[in-house]
């Protein structure tokens, strides 16, 4: 098992820090997911029917059903949801990624980003903004009217942009980010500086009147964390492309729904390894407490997977203030994590430990073996609808996901010798 693992792995991580993902294009959801209707939603984490869905989920898909137009008002699309009319399933089954709830429908203008290294695809929807949003449950009038926008201008004049600047390669992005203090997961200023200066110049090339590119340019400006989904995207591509080597026990996704989170291996392709979904020790804003906190939720974990978000820490100090941990914690926390992964990552260095390499490629066995659990930077959701992000934090990927896919493994391996 040893040297067929290694090798396996060997393969695995080579594909992973080899991909150059690409920013192309947007494109709607039908566009590009075959499997995409107009009752389809798709979700982060593992897949979970409405019934079992955490607060800020179901109230997501309220919003979901009336931004489509699905429902009327609110009974309705309740009423809907709980006849079991909408198709549900994992955003990670199909090439997706999106913020906490992670919802992804029929009419979203989606992010398409290539892996230039492999031609595999990835998809993430635009980032919402702070305050109410669909990712954190919100179905209020302003919540429909910014993802109307999204569709019926924003979406179009990216699209317009990126054909001005031709693809937009993400890597130099996001190791530049991290030299100027970002983690590209709860922190993602300096990523979203350079992108704004990228698509502000190309933007005034277009044909888009003036107002909608001034109101484009001040959203991207007051939102600090419009790369996140980017970088998600970039993450996706990167590791799908390390998907479904026989024997490799690197972890290829990490994503959660508020009630299970579940990690996927290389090894064993498309299968979720799930656990409950722990509780987030962290920072909350004033009035809310760990008693109002829905547990671990979004796919955006994604960005650990790739070597960024906690396992990159030590290059953001500043992030140490919105997650409740000094400086030196930080430090300790990316530290801690080379010992379950599979190598540095070339290209992203954190000048604070002499531009040595994040680390990357979370390796199942090393979890196993040192008793040590991936930790991830996250924003907080409140538990029941309509609150919206109530702080942020870090948590431990629980271990029993690991140990359940050490298990699924080892029989794959057993299976192909007796073969």
């Amino acid at each position: 098992m040893e040297m067929n693992n290694q090798k396996a792995n060997h393969l695995a991580l080579k594909r992973l820090l080899n991909s150059e993902p690409v920013l192309k294009d947007i494109r709607h959801a039908y566009e590009v997911i075959p499997e995409m209707k107009k009752n389809t939603i798709f979700h982060a984490g593992p897949p979970i029917a409405y019934s079992r869905m955490c607060g800020p989920m179901k109230g997501a898909c309220i919003g979901a059903l009336l931004y489509e137009a699905i429902a009327k008002n609110v009974e309705e699309a309740v009423k809907i949801l709980e006849r079991d009319e909408i198709n549900f399933d994992s955003n990670h089954d199909y090439q997706l990624v999106n913020g906490m709830t992670g919802l992804i429908t029929y009419s979203m203008p989606l992010l398409v980003v290539e892996n230039k290294s492999f031609g595999n695809l990835a998809f993430s929807q635009l980032h919402e903004g702070m305050g109410k949003t669909l990712r954190f449950g919100s179905y209020d009038e302003a919540t429909i009217e910014r993802l109307q926008w999204f569709e019926n201008t924003f979406g179009p004049a990216l699209k317009k942009a990126l054909h001005v600047t031709g693809e937009i390669p993400l890597k130099p992005i996001i190791a530049e980010a991290l030299l100027r203090g970002d983690e590209c997961h709860n922190r993602n200023m300096a990523a979203t500086s350079i992108f704004f200066e990228k698509i502000a110049r190309a933007l005034v090339k277009t044909d888009v009147a003036k107002k909608d590119i001034s109101d484009i340019l001040e959203f991207i400006a007051s939102d600090t964390q419009f790369f996140v989904t980017i970088a998600m995207a970039a993450c996706k591509v990167s590791l799908d492309s390390a998907s479904g080597i026989p024997g490799s026990s690197m972890v290829t996704a990490y994503s959660r729904n508020g009630v299970e989170v579940g990690i996927k291996v290389s090894g064993t392709d498309n299968k979720w390894f799930v656990a409950p979904a722990p509780k987030i020790e962290g920072l909350f804003f004033p009035g809310y407490s760990e008693k109002d906190a829905c547990p671990d939720l979004g796919d955006s974990a994604i960005t650990e997977v790739g070597g960024l978000g906690a396992f990159a820490m030590a290059a953001s100090p500043a992030i140490v203030n919105l997650v409740g941990k000094g400086v030196s914690e930080a430090i300790s926390i990316t530290e801690e994590m080379y010992e379950i992964t599979l190598d540095e990552h070339p290209v992203y260095r954190i000048p604070f430990l002499d531009f040595r390499g994040t680390p990357t490629g979370i390796d199942i066995i090393k979890v196993i073996e040192s008793g040590i659990s991936p930790v991830c930077n996250t924003a907080i959701a409140h538990r029941e609808i309509g609150y919206g992000m109530i702080g942020a934090g870090l948590l431990r990927i629980p271990m029993e996901c690991f140990e359940k896919g050490l298990i699924s493994l080892s029989r794959e391996l057993d299976s192909n010798r007796k073969e």
